[in-house]
């Protein structure tokens, strides 16, 4: 793990207003990421952890403060340019998966590199390498409706893995899991993290932040405690 920061948010609020209804779901968040770290953030519902992801992500724009990812500060950013980040910076793992079931589980993974015109045949080439080290081959052309969710999970981060990104965000990756599958991609984070990505999991399964380096978490928009593993 770097000690230099890949990520920083300093004093960043979110403020949704309707009409003349103010509801701050982050208040003041000051937060250090660190490259190659696993971090994971929990709290209860309403908290702002999603909220938080999606800032990280480049999703969504900070009412207050800043964020800064490799010293470049987010909010500075055209809607073009940070689409641009994302495509190439971030990978994204959701708990409901999001895959295409009218597409293969290759091509499925394929996604993210069309997105940046990444020819056909390197495309194929690389969606086969990064399946080949989660899944076996047997899956690779079925569609993900044919086989099973730990299998379609693996899916998923294989496509959040397909532009070789620097942060992996996962939005309760293993909420729609069972146990054992749950584990199977928790040591598939954590090889991830060894291999020098950096990991942000917004998590409610307390068991799984054993995984992480470091958990934080949130109450009412606001860090208010911070853990080291």
């Amino acid at each position: 793990m770097s000690d230099e920061p890949l990520i920083r948010l300093l004093d960043v609020w979110k403020i949704y207003r309707i009409g003349k209804l103010e509801s701050p779901a982050l208040r003041g968040v000051s937060l250090d990421i660190y490259k190659g770290e696993f971090l994971s953030i929990i709290g209860p519902s309403g908290s702002g952890k999603t909220t938080l992801l999606n800032l990280l992500g480049a999703l969504d724009r900070p009412t207050k403060g800043e964020i800064l990812f490799e010293k470049i500060s987010l909010n500075k950013l055209s809607p073009d340019q940070l689409a641009e980040f994302r495509n190439k910076k971030i990978g994204f793992v959701f708990q409901s998966f999001n895959l295409l079931n009218h597409l293969t589980v290759v091509e499925n993974v394929e996604i993210p590199m069309m997105v940046l015109g990444v020819p056909p045949k390197i495309r194929r080439e690389k969606a086969l390498k990064i399946l080949g080290e989660l899944l076996p081959e047997e899956v690779f052309y079925k569609r993900p409706i044919e086989i099973s969710s730990g299998e379609q999970q693996r899916v998923a981060i294989a496509r959040a893995l397909a532009n070789d990104p620097d942060v992996i965000l996962a939005d309760e990756p293993t909420g729609n899991l069972d146990s054992s599958n749950a584990h199977v991609v928790m040591r598939i984070f954590r090889k991830l993290r060894d291999e020098g990505k950096t990991i942000v999991m917004v998590t409610h399964n307390q068991e799984l932040t054993s995984y992480a380096d470091r958990v934080v978490r949130l109450r009412d928009g606001q860090i208010v405690e911070v853990i080291k593993r």
